[in-house]
């Protein structure tokens, strides 16, 4: 399951698996999108090298537009995969509130 929907407030909420078979559909949703993008991570399970390449993409052309992506609510393993593939240094990113144990 993949979703992505723009919220009343602008941001773009993804949920569920962005992996190589939702990749299309989320780039094309992404192509409609101009100037500078938040986009909300909270309920990401799962990134993809397809769906990496998906934000990658739109964050060069936004960056052209004097824009580009800053992902938000980050959790603790998408967050891990963005610092394993060096991409946490090509996006402003905010990670998720944590619980208190």
């Amino acid at each position: 399951m993949f979703e992505i929907a723009k919220k009343p407030d602008g941001t773009i909420a993804m949920a569920g698996r962005l992996d190589a078979a939702k990749a299309n559909r989320a780039q094309e949703f992404l192509d409609a999108v101009d100037g500078p993008c938040v986009i909300d991570l909270h309920d990401l399970e799962y990134i993809s090298s397809a769906g990496l390449g998906v934000l990658l993409r739109t964050h060069k052309r936004l960056m052209t537009a004097g824009g580009g992506l800053e992902l938000v609510n980050v959790n603790k393993h998408i967050n891990d995969i963005f610092a394993y593939s060096g991409f946490d240094k090509l996006f402003k990113i905010s990670a998720a509130a944590t619980k208190s144990e």
